[in-house]
């Protein structure tokens, strides 16, 4: 069995954290293809590890296509048909496109994205962080916190997924809070502070740039309200419960440990899920922590081997997001 060192944290209506850890998992000898660890060997290491980089610069001029350009396409049909009613499916896809930002500005905190450093950082910054209000470089110091050692001292994260199970009001509490932008109010308060801090007030700026540009563009071509509606507004409301969903399926109630299988959920992933929550492979997220420096590309194709090899088994596996919602959310008082 799994030695797991626990970091006790309970916060109010919450159990302590580590009461998600699976009972199933059991001692991991390698095989031909992985360490102990589960991490890959030398060969498959290298061969999981190659950066796609046109595939990438398709990723995210996509990404883009179906945010920016799919609000401007949609204006265009609403102004040559009259039908206001798509506005409704474009304001949540675009709750769903703040996920694929965020996605690919975490695969270039990572720099797995582009082999050339700086080019990577420049996407990363421009292109997929300030969509999001999100600091590139910042996140990057947050994020590797986070996987130096999960459910440390130094965990930036904790406070979204530590504690669970929780009650079912408590859970709804915290999507109402997500829906209606309480959340998303916390963390503007918190985006816009970075003016006041010279450490962070460039990169600030250089966000909010970004912002006055996709807004003037949106002005141009739609209306003065599509900003604040159609962009701000997702990211302020839908974006928060996929992120929340997403972030409690991969970590929430789980412990601090060596063995990764203990510190991160491990979810069977299916088509609409992939499309809603885990846009481009980040559902795979045991096969990220156990080598994070493997391409969002390549993920399946490790997370096959850890099955193969036994090393992610049947017993620790749900078999979708829901089944694991409902256990995040059932502690009953």
């Amino acid at each position: 069995m799994v030695a797991t060192t626990l970091t006790p944290i309970r916060h109010e209506g919450q159990a302590a954290t580590g009461a998600m850890v699976p009972k199933g998992i059991v001692a991991f000898q390698g095989s031909p293809t992985l360490r102990a660890t589960g991490f890959p060997k030398r060969e498959l290491r290298d061969e999981l590890r190659r950066i796609p980089s046109a595939r990438n610069v398709v990723a995210v001029l996509s990404t883009w296509a179906q945010s920016l350009g799919m609000l401007l396409v949609v204006g265009e049909v609403v102004h040559r048909t009259g039908q206001w009613w798509l506005w409704a499916p474009a304001f949540f896809l675009m709750g769903r496109a703040n996920a694929m930002f965020g996605i690919l500005s975490h695969e270039a905190a990572h720099r797995v994205m582009f082999r050339r450093r700086a080019f990577n950082d420049w996407v990363g910054k421009w292109l997929c962080g300030a969509p999001g209000f999100s600091s590139n470089a910042a996140y990057r110091r947050v994020h590797m916190a986070h996987h130096r050692d999960e459910f440390g001292p130094d965990e930036p994260d904790l406070g979204l997924y530590g504690g669970y199970p929780i009650t079912r009001a408590s859970f709804w509490r915290k999507m109402r809070r997500d829906a209606f932008g309480e959340s998303g109010y916390k963390n503007l308060k918190g985006f816009l502070r970075g003016l006041q801090r010279r450490v962070s007030r460039r990169s600030t700026i250089d966000i909010l740039a970004v912002q006055a540009l996709i807004a003037a563009i949106l002005t141009w071509r739609v209306g003065w309200w599509a900003y604040p509606v159609l962009w701000f507004g997702p990211w302020m409301t839908v974006w928060r419960v996929l992120n929340r969903l997403r972030a409690i399926a991969e970590h929430g109630g789980m412990a601090r440990s060596d063995d990764k299988r203990a510190t991160t959920h491990h979810v069977r992933q299916h088509l609409l899920a992939r499309f809603l929550f885990t846009p481009y492979n980040v559902g795979y997220h045991l096969a990220h922590h156990v080598d994070s420096g493997v391409t969002m590309w390549h993920l399946p194709g490790l997370n096959t081997e850890l099955e193969a090899a036994g090393y992610v088994s049947p017993d620790i596996t749900y078999p979708n997001y829901r089944s694991l919602w409902r256990a995040l959310r059932a502690r009953p008082t």
